[in-house]
């Protein structure tokens, strides 16, 4: 079976093509045969392929509102194709049909205090339309996994107090009820921002961990 994963976000500059990128790189190292889809219209991880001149997994642009059928034809013989979704405030039309294909939806989050439930509210408005054409497609209304990865944190993992804790709490609760990755990305800009259009290196890094943790949802959910 397929690993079908989205990385979705409503507003650019949470670092989502980063996390595609590094999924992509810790799948590879799992032996899962990754194929990245690059569907921004910016093409940031196409160009990061380019520039490091080739990287352990293929990228591909499809800047396309037609993902949901074009994609199946792309899998071949991957373990997994993950998808770089551009923003859906700006592509609705594009992140419809990403997550019409994808059975694992992955939302990275920059915390930001008050302003995670502003976005996530926005998100969470924008994907019930999403699920209910899913339901017209003839598909499960839910994803097999809808998980939130916090991004640029304080701390590498799961803390009990601070503000990564508040986010993690002010998303879990009641009114968002969002589902959050135990393993979260530390912010570092040496690691990150800075390794732009290098080949990818998990080590030092928490991506394995969050790969892993998705793979175990994906892996229960089936």
């Amino acid at each position: 079976m397929v690993l079908k994963m989205a990385l979705v976000s409503i507003k650019p500059g949470v670092g989502k093509t980063t996390s595609a990128l590094f999924i992509c790189q810790s799948l590879h190292e799992l032996g899962k045969s990754p194929l990245l889809v690059d569907a921004d219209k910016g093409q940031s991880a196409l160009e990061w392929m380019e520039d490091a001149e080739g990287l352990d997994f293929p990228v591909v642009g499809q800047h396309i509102t037609t993902l949901h059928r074009n994609l199946p034809d792309l899998e071949g013989d991957r373990g997994a194709v993950v998808i770089d979704v551009p923003q859906l405030e700006d592509h609705e039309s594009i992140a419809r049909g990403a997550l019409l294909y994808a059975d694992v939806w992955v939302f990275p989050i920059a915390p930001a205090g008050i302003e995670v439930r502003r976005t996530t509210r926005k998100l969470k408005k924008k994907l019930e339309g999403i699920k209910d054409e899913r339901e017209r497609f003839g598909l499960p209304r839910d994803p097999a996994v809808e998980v939130v990865l916090l991004n640029r944190t304080n701390r590498p993992y799961a803390t009990k107090t601070g503000p990564d804790a508040d986010v993690r709490d002010a998303l879990m609760d009641g009114e968002l009820s969002m589902s959050v990755l135990d393993s979260q990305v530390v912010f570092h800009d040496d690691l990150y921002r800075q390794c732009y259009g290098l080949p990818v290196e998990t080590e030092g890094t928490t991506y394995p961990a969050v790969t892993k943790e998705i793979l175990s949802r994906w892996e229960a959910a089936q």
